[in-house]
């Protein structure tokens, strides 16, 4: 029924008109209000027939008899998908974005800015997660032996992200043999992932062992992420918590609690926003994000990766109401996502 209800251009046109102004307004949208900005000229009574139509297609709802239709999830869904994927980003919203960039110093107040103009745009949060330590792409390694025998262990990643960890070897080291394993890790293996290091240290261990055995092994004790055992899950950076709050479809206090419960604990957010990286879309639109939190239903997710290198580094996004300006918010995270990983490679 809802495929046969969208076959007709002129319905989704209607159907595109009903979300968007439902989106401006926040109220039940009436066939008088879309005859009067319908491109066409269309008797009110057309409009509610086919209005009639798409409700009968699951694409809108009467709240009340008298009142105009609301658009379901299904109509939000494909307003993204159809209508707003082929948006462009406002001159000036691509200023704005741009100023906020190179206004930024340092890789900290680029993820500040950044989790301010997505939390701005969408009218929710706007959120930043870097990755795990042992998906962090390694760029430069340092190591330094302290009087005691503990390693001080030093790893710079892209965007010059600095993660330092103080172990106590189950062996003692030398200053000269900390020197000769971060000298190999920088000659081979800068730019990749602590994870894809391991693999290759432990396969190299397994088939040239009387070569690598020494340096091998001291580099899998002193970079394994497990080890090493800091900030093993992904860092979150949030943004804009007080606009969910007053946020009219939260009314409901106990599912305003549970999704601010979810906010603060954070990691549902990542498994959400990282489905992202997996997906073919650029930009990755969910409506309805029950994962979250009961309110879920309720919030709409777009989501990028961001890169360098050719690596997925991370995602970016927005997590707001169902009634957000997709245009305007997907063409923002699009960007956001484009100038984080430029920005990201330069630093």
């Amino acid at each position: 029924m809802r495929d046969a209800a969208l076959q007709e251009r002129r319905n989704r046109q209607i159907l595109a008109d009903i979300v968007r102004t439902y989106i401006e307004t926040g109220e039940p949208v009436s066939s008088r209000v879309i005859s009067q900005r319908f491109e066409e000229t269309l008797s009110t009574a057309t409009i509610r027939n086919v209005m009639a139509d798409l409700e009968d297609g699951g694409l809108l709802y009467q709240p009340h008899t008298s009142a105009g239709r609301v658009p379901t999830a299904a109509a939000y869904r494909f307003f993204a998908q159809e209508i707003a994927s082929r948006a462009t980003l406002s001159i000036e919203d691509r200023d704005w974005i741009k100023s906020e960039f190179n206004a930024a110093s340092s890789s900290a107040d680029m993820t500040e800015r950044a989790g301010h103009v997505l939390a701005e745009v969408s009218s929710g949060l706007g959120i930043i997660v870097s990755p795990p330590l042992a998906k962090t792409v390694l760029e430069h390694a340092r190591m330094w032996l302290l009087p005691d025998g503990r390693v001080v262990v030093v790893l710079i990643s892209h965007g010059g992200v600095t993660r330092d960890k103080i172990l106590r070897p189950h062996r003692l080291f030398s200053q000269p043999e900390l020197d000769s394993i971060a000298e190999f890790l920088n000659q081979h293996y800068a730019g990749w992932t602590l994870e894809a290091i391991r693999g290759d240290l432990l396969q190299k261990l397994a088939t040239e062992r009387e070569r690598y055995e020494g340096i091998v092994q001291g580099a899998l004790t002193l970079c394994d992420p497990a080890v090493l055992g800091v900030d093993l899950a992904a860092q979150v950076h949030v943004e804009g918590t007080a606009q969910m709050i007053g946020a009219t479809e939260f009314t409901d206090q106990a599912q305003l609690r549970d999704l601010l419960s979810a906010i603060e604990e954070k990691h549902r957010l990542v498994t959400v926003l990282n489905a992202c990286i997996d997906t073919p879309e650029p930009v990755f639109v969910k409506i309805g994000v029950k994962e979250i939190a009961a309110a879920g239903e309720h919030l709409a997710l777009i989501s990028a990766p961001y890169m360098t290198n050719d690596l997925v580094q991370g995602s970016l996004g927005v997590l707001g109401p169902t009634r957000m300006p997709y245009e305007r918010a997907m063409t923002a995270v699009a960007y956001v996502a484009q100038l984080f990983s430029e920005a990201l490679s330069k630093i």
